[in-house]
């Protein structure tokens, strides 16, 4: 790790003395139109051929051009060494402003300068408005780094130039270039999306086999979908991703069965905390969402959506404003949904709840079912540790078969009993604990042993 980042500084070294070169042309045009090329990506990019690093790889792998390596280590500055961009800090002494033509933002922590859209076109063109029109081409959302979501104009209000959006390099190519170590994104309101990691495995998790026919699908469908897509052109006909509903009553293995698909086949699995999507602020929730997605495309993440109902349940008629705005927030994220080209899992429930017509976008639809008398007896088999003893009246057979508990519910037992084991001098297992643990589970649906 040492060692690549070594060789990232190097690589990042020297394409931030070509681009100090391209500033300080631009400053010199701007006093003599005649000192230099006018234009300045004539000015040669380092030759990175035989350099070892996150950076070249990159620029070899996109096959990026001079105009695309200028706006990546622009956009990359402000986190690298931002006194370089303080030469767009000096202000109009009439004003008091800093030049108009600079574009640029200050941030709300940060007293450096953030390059926007304007920048690039001043760097780049000067006052010369042909040059303008044809680098804008550059900040195209067609663009190869804005269309790998590796860079980013930021949102602007209607009334103004999308050029004043900043931009933005996004944080893992940032880790990546850098220190070499993609971080993972915190869980906060402004990510609402969290990893789901298990420490279980397939063993581990008891389902019927039809249920495990149809997952099964969805680990070919991961393993095989760019040979899918790509080779056989099947992205003529097929929409892109794979959208799967997980349905069935709680502590059935829906979660439990995303966190191991994605830890069987290497992919990270986050959960949308679809709590935390309904933002107080118009606009937010999509500005949150967009965060998720546009990272989760870039990584390739399952997406897991848990108790989907709450936001595509069967809908009543608008009454207000903030119906109104919901029915908005909802149709931004089933669009997010349709373009996703990864794995998307939503769960929920009661199926029943969900509209009829997001219905039919699902290509699968998979029922988790309360387990039978002999899978119970599996899971209690394989909850208790294998140090752990009951004593002798304790008959799991007789229990599977006749408590009605999910895998969920079974866990709760076990791990009741297991606690008030440890508080036994012999730690024996006890089968009045185990009723306890029962008659809890029972008592949270309404029922009686």
């Amino acid at each position: 790790m040492v060692s690549k980042a070594h060789d990232n500084a190097q690589t990042i070294q020297l394409e931030l003395d070509w681009l100090q070169q391209i500033l300080k042309a631009r400053s010199a045009l701007n006093g003599n139109p005649a000192s230099g090329p006018s234009d300045l990506l004539q000015i040669p990019a380092p030759e990175l051929q035989g350099l070892d690093s996150a950076y070249s790889d990159l620029v070899r792998k996109l096959r990026l051009g001079p105009e695309e390596r200028f706006l990546l280590i622009l956009a990359a500055v402000p986190h690298i060494r931002p006194q370089l961009l303080d030469m767009f800090m000096s202000r109009n002494q009439l004003t008091q402003q800093i030049y108009t033509e600079f574009g640029g933002r200050k941030g709300k922590s940060h007293n450096g300068f953030i390059p926007t859209g304007e920048t690039v076109l001043f760097i780049l063109a000067g006052n010369d408005l042909k040059k303008r029109f044809q680098y804008q081409n550059l900040l195209d959302s067609t663009g190869v780094l804005f269309r790998e979501n590796l860079l980013r104009l930021g949102e602007v209000e209607p009334e103004e130039s999308f050029l004043n959006g900043t931009l933005t390099i996004s944080r893992e190519v940032l880790d990546q270039i850098t220190t070499g170590k993609v971080q993972k994104p915190a869980f906060n309101s402004e990510f609402p999306a969290q990893r789901l990691q298990t420490p279980l495995s397939w063993e581990d998790l008891v389902l019927p086999e039809e249920t495990w026919m149809q997952l099964r699908e969805l680990e070919v469908w991961l393993k095989h979908k760019d040979f899918l897509m790509k080779e056989w052109k099947m992205s003529r006909i097929l929409k892109p991703g794979y959208k799967a509903l997980f349905f069935g009553p709680p502590g059935t293995g829906k979660t439990l069965t995303a966190a191991l698909l994605g830890k069987k086949m290497g992919v990270d699995v986050y959960r949308i905390d679809l709590s935390r999507l309904v933002s107080k602020y118009i606009g937010e929730t999509e500005k949150n969402l967009s965060k998720v997605f546009d990272r989760a495309e870039r990584q390739g993440w399952i997406l897991f959506f848990d108790e989907a109902d709450a936001l595509f349940g069967k809908r009543t008629s608008v009454s207000d404003a903030h119906d109104r705005y919901a029915n908005q927030e909802v149709s931004y994220l089933l669009q997010r949904i349709e373009d996703y080209d990864g794995l998307v899992i939503l769960a929920t429930n009661l199926k029943n709840n969900l509209d009829d017509a997001f219905m039919r976008r699902f290509q699968a639809s998979i029922f988790f079912p309360m387990p039978q008398s002999e899978e119970r007896l599996i899971l209690w088999e394989k909850g208790f540790p294998e140090q752990a003893k009951l004593e002798p009246k304790i008959d799991l057979p007789t229990i599977a078969a006749s408590h009605e508990l999910s895998g969920g519910g079974i866990v709760n037992v076990i791990q009741h009993s297991l606690l008030m084991a440890l508080e036994n001098e012999d730690k024996v297992i006890r089968l009045e604990d185990i009723r306890e643990g029962i008659r809890r589970e029972y008592q949270k649906v309404g029922r009686t042993i």
